[in-house]
């Protein structure tokens, strides 16, 4: 489409815009993904690598695959670093009264001039029940808090 910014180098949200922080559900919590997280979000998707390539919108990606714990360590740095940057939302998802992970939910530049965003969540395969929980969940809140008007996120069979 003429006169496009490129999607790689276009403002992904605007400079005024302020990246809601928390979300609260009542069975899990989203909060910006970080370091911190490295030993539960290890945890969760080695435990569920075939779960969630078999999930909407990871079917074709490459990851996840086999990383050291300390390889993860160095994405979540990454993860924390777009946060910051406001070139990439990533949210852990936690069990709603403990820290252990239970997901992930992200939020990037669609590669395409199609949409504004590309959105892919996963949940450990011990919480397969709640992935259609956080799909509709994730929806309401970008239509909510989020300025995104064309959102690229696989559907979810209905329940």
């Amino acid at each position: 489409m003429a006169g496009r910014l490129d999607p790689l180098t276009r403002p992904f949200v605007a400079a005024d815009f302020e990246p809601p922080l928390a979300l609260d559900q009542a069975a899990f919590r989203l909060r910006p993904l970080g370091p911190e997280h490295n030993d539960s979000d290890y945890a969760a998707w080695t435990s569920s690598i075939d779960h969630i390539h078999a999930t909407p919108g990871f079917r074709r990606a490459s990851w996840p695959h086999p990383m050291t714990l300390e390889d993860n360590h160095g994405d979540l740095v990454r993860h924390a670093a777009d946060f910051a940057a406001r070139v990439g939302f990533t949210f852990t998802v936690l069990e709603q009264t403990s820290e252990t992970v239970i997901g992930c939910v992200y939020l990037y530049p669609s590669k395409t001039p199609d949409f504004d965003v590309e959105v892919r969540s996963w949940v450990r395969a011990a919480h397969a029940e709640l992935d259609p929980v956080l799909h509709a969940t994730v929806v309401a809140w970008l239509a909510a808090a989020w300025p995104f008007e064309r959102i690229d996120y696989a559907a979810r069979p209905a329940v």
